[in-house]
C-alpha cells in the first residue's frame, strides 16, 4: 500500500516493524539445554561417588573377605569391630593430633602471607604466584622430595647438611617414632602445599574490606598495626577464616599421600585413611570392616565440620551476629 503526498507523489506505506523473538534453545527448551550441559557431570558423579557410597554402606553390614559381593549379613558387627579396633582408634587420635597441629599453623601462616603480599606496592602478582605455585604440585612428588632429599636420613639430606654446619648430628627424621621427628616433616610438606591456596582467599577477602573502615578508624585515633588488625581486618575476616578452617579440618581428615608416602608400612603415624586402606586392601581385604570404618569416618567430618560452623556463626547473616 502507497500514501499520498501534498505533491500528488505516493509514497509506500511504513512497514511495521514485527517485534524480536527471544531465542530459544537448541531443542526450543531451555530445560533440554540445561540437561545437555549438566547431564554428563551428573551421571559421573552419580556413577563415580554416590553410588559407591551406597555399595560401601551396603558391604559395612556383610561379611565382604576378599569379595565386593558378600552373601552373609552380619548387622552392626563390623561397626563395632572398628569402634573396638585399637589401631582404627589410634588413627583417630593421630588425626586430632596432626589437625591440632597443621589447623592453626596454616591458618596463621596463610593469612600472613596474605596481609604481606597485599600491602606490596610492586611486585605483587610475582609473589602472590611464588606463593600459590606449590599448590600446582603433586603430594605424592612433595612427598618423595621431602622423604629422599630434604629430610633425608643419612648426611646428604638437606636438613642433615644444615645441622651439621652446627656440629649435630645426622638426624633419622622418618625412621623411628621416639623422637616423633616425622611430624616435622609431615607439617612442613602440608604446609608447603597447602598454605599458598588459602593465601589466595585471604588475599581476596582482604581486598573486599572498605577503606573507608581504616581511615575512620585512623581519624579516631587508632595506630595502624595491631590495633587495626585486631578491631577491624580481623573481624572482616571472619566469614573468610571460618571457610578456611573447615576446609583444612575436612583436608585433614583425608590426609592420606603424604603419610602413606613418608612412612611407607609402618604401624605407628597413620591417621584414618591410611588405616582403611591397609584394612580394606592389605592381607585381610576385609572389605566390610573397611566401609564400615569409612562411614564412621564421614559421619565424624560431617559432625566436627557442624560443631565447627556452629561454633563460628558460619552461614549466619549480619543481623543475628
Amino acid at each position: 500500500m502507497s500514501t499520498l503526498t501534498k505533491d500528488g507523489v505516493s509514497s509506500p506505506a511504513p512497514v511495521k516493524a514485527t517485534p524480536a523473538r527471544p531465542r530459544r534453545g537448541l531443542r526450543g527448551s531451555p530445560t533440554f539445554n540445561f540437561w545437555i550441559f549438566t547431564g554428563p557431570f551428573l551421571i559421573g558423579l552419580a556413577i563415580f561417588v554416590y553410588l559407591p557410597i551406597l555399595w560401601s554402606l551396603y558391604l559395612s553390614f556383610f561379611e565382604a573377605r576378599f569379595t565386593v559381593t558378600p552373601s552373609t549379613f552380619v548387622g552392626l558387627d563390623n561397626y563395632v569391630t572398628m569402634l573396638t579396633d585399637e589401631e582404627f582408634m589410634g588413627s583417630l587420635v593421630t588425626f586430632t593430633v596432626f589437625a591440632v597441629c597443621i589447623v592453626p599453623i596454616t591458618w596463621a601462616t596463610s593469612l600472613g602471607l596474605a596481609l604481606m603480599v597485599n600491602r606490596l606496592r610492586f611486585m605483587r602478582a610475582f609473589f602472590r604466584s611464588v606463593f600459590f605455585l606449590p599448590t600446582a604440585v603433586s603430594y605424592v612428588a612433595a612427598s618423595l622430595v621431602w622423604k629422599m632429599s630434604i629430610f633425608n636420613g643419612v648426611r646428604f639430606g638437606l636438613a642433615n647438611t644444615f645441622l651439621g654446619l652446627f656440629g649435630i648430628d645426622n638426624t633419622a627424621w622418618l625412621a623411628s617414632p621416639d623422637p616423633p621427628w616425622y611430624w616435622l616433616v609431615i607439617l612442613s610438606v602440608r604446609l608447603w602445599l597447602q598454605a599458598g591456596f588459602y593465601m589466595i582467599l585471604f588475599i581476596a577477602a582482604l581486598q573486599n574490606i572498605p577503606q573507608e573502615m581504616y581511615e575512620a578508624a585512623a581519624i579516631d585515633g587508632a595506630k595502624p598495626g595491631w590495633q587495626t588488625f585486631w578491631h577491624i581486618t580481623l573481624p572482616q575476616l571472619r566469614a573468610t577464616s571460618t571457610a578456611v578452617i573447615l576446609l583444612l579440618l575436612v583436608a585433614a581428615y583425608q590426609a592420606f599421600d603424604e603419610f602413606f608416602n613418608l612412612l611407607s608400612k609402618t604401624t605407628w603415624g597413620r591417621p584414618p585413611l591410611v588405616e582403611l586402606y591397609y584394612k580394606a586392601l592389605g592381607d585381610s581385604q576385609d572389605y566390610g570392616a573397611g566401609s564400615a570404618g569409612a562411614l564412621l569416618l564421614t559421619v565424624l567430618i560431617c559432625l566436627v565440620t557442624l560443631l565447627q560452623g556452629r561454633f563460628m556463626g558460619f552461614g549466619r547473616g549480619e543481623e543475628s551476629k
